[in-house]
């Protein structure tokens, strides 16, 4: 019970700070003015009108019991109770008294006023009506062979300080609210900059522009983050310069080596063992060219569709399926996601007579699939396959080029973008390669 009540209640509330924060404040301001609305309708609105109908019906059931009193004169008496009691009667000859009428229950004037009459008059003996005038009461009484009819003040059987009261409790509070909202602005504010700066910032887009701001907490919170990105960002460079400069220091060695290999009069040998080091320099080129252009190159918005195609047109081969449904662009480093999707190309081009590309755009994900109709891999082997270096000899065959760093390099361009990339089973019997990129 208790799970299905919080689920509902998790399931109701907004799931912005702003609005919970807002609902947090506004709630107290809103039960309070909806308790003394109450207490005031109840204890000051409804019994003040009550008593003012009371003194009212009383007062006209003074007039009919001194009118029916021929010791005065009636003229003078009914002259008397509209001068000072502020009444217009009119004594109207009708034997035949209507006393239906609409009993609206909603209205505490008529309530209140239909209770009153009952405890002084018969239900067949009164009638009025609250609606046929704007600021009078048609009440009529029988008499005799015919009725009076009352023409009331509505003030005099409801206070008119109700509607200032509704007034002087409502401005206040729409002020208070609204002076809040101002204030939770500027509070959640830098709390979603801090956001977006941390989504940038796991995408690999520039947040140079950050500036920490707020209350204390938040502050902290952005001066720590600050220093993770730089502590990180250090980190990276390091790393990359570090391997960056020992992969050209080993070019002098490798340069060294084929110059002794071209030496070496025993040809087979010196084949064999050039392929090893072609390769070798092949693998220090490749890492080289990514290291450098991954931390040099800076996010842009660009056109994918065109991209894509571009690349598409470039194999010159009617092998290539491409569908597109619209343009579609995407903002992050142009470059590496060209070289992402060309490794991934290439891979399939190697095994494969029929290769499609799919790009499309589902609510907040930009969505690539690329598939082939060639051998596949294991299913066991797609988490290995982004392991730098590695090499799948089953169900593929070899490739003598490829250095074991493609799907490496595609990965980590991939999740530098914030980014996923999954392997599956194709539509055409091959593999199918699935890039989701935030948009």
């Amino acid at each position: 019970m208790f799970y299905g009540l919080s689920k509902l209640l998790k399931d109701i509330l907004p799931k912005q700070l702003f609005y919970r924060s807002l609902i947090i404040v506004a709630s107290p301001i809103i039960i309070m003015q909806i308790t003394i609305s109450i207490v005031f309708l109840d204890s000051l609105w409804i019994k003040t009108n009550k008593g003012m109908t009371k003194a009212l019906v009383n007062e006209i059931s003074t007039f009919v019991e001194v009118y029916n009193n021929e010791n005065y004169d009636k003229q003078e008496i009914t002259n008397l109770f509209s001068l000072y009691q502020d009444l217009n009667i009119e004594f109207i000859q009708d034997k035949n008294f209507n006393y239906n009428f609409d009993e609206r229950w909603f209205s505490p004037i008529d309530r209140t006023l239909r209770r009153e009459l009952k405890l002084r008059f018969s239900s067949e003996e009164f009638w009025f009506n609250t609606t046929n005038y704007k600021e009078l009461i048609d009440l009529r009484i029988k008499y005799q062979t015919g009725y009076f009819k009352f023409l009331v003040p509505r003030d005099r059987v409801t206070s008119s300080s109700a509607r200032i009261f509704a007034l002087w409790i409502t401005l206040p509070a729409l002020l208070v609210i609204f002076i809040a909202i101002l204030f939770l602005k500027n509070q959640t504010r830098p709390i979603i900059k801090l956001a977006e700066a941390s989504e940038k910032f796991g995408k690999g887009e520039d947040v140079e522009d950050y500036r920490p701001s707020g209350a204390l907490e938040i502050r902290k919170a952005g001066f720590e983050f600050e220093r993770m990105r730089k502590r990180i960002f250090r980190h990276l460079n390091q790393r990359s310069e570090m391997l960056s400069g020992i992969s050209h220091d080993l070019r002098t060695p490798l340069t060294r080596m084929k110059l002794q290999l071209a030496l070496i009069k025993d040809k087979s040998i010196s084949e064999k063992l050039l392929k090893d080091v072609d390769e070798m320099e092949k693998m220090l080129n490749e890492y080289l060219q990514f290291s450098k252009s991954n931390y040099v190159e800076k996010g842009e918005k660009f056109n994918l569709s065109k991209l894509i195609f571009e690349i598409v047109d470039n194999y010159k081969n009617c092998k290539i399926n491409e569908v597109q449904n619209h343009e579609i662009y995407f903002t992050g480093r142009k470059n590496l996601i060209q070289r992402c999707i060309i490794n991934i190309i290439n891979n399939a081009n190697n095994f494969a007579e029929e290769i499609s590309v799919n790009l499309r755009k589902i609510k907040n994900n930009i969505i690539i699939i690329i598939e082939d109709n060639g051998p596949g891999i294991p299913e066991n082997e797609y988490d290995n396959v982004f392991k730098p270096f590695y090499k799948i000899d089953k169900s593929r065959n070899q490739n003598k080029s490829s250095v074991g760093l493609g799907m490496s390099i595609a990965s980590d361009i991939i999740k530098s973008h914030g980014g996923n990339i999954e392997l599956g089973k194709a539509n055409l019997g091959g593999l199918k390669v699935k890039i989701s990129l935030p948009s």
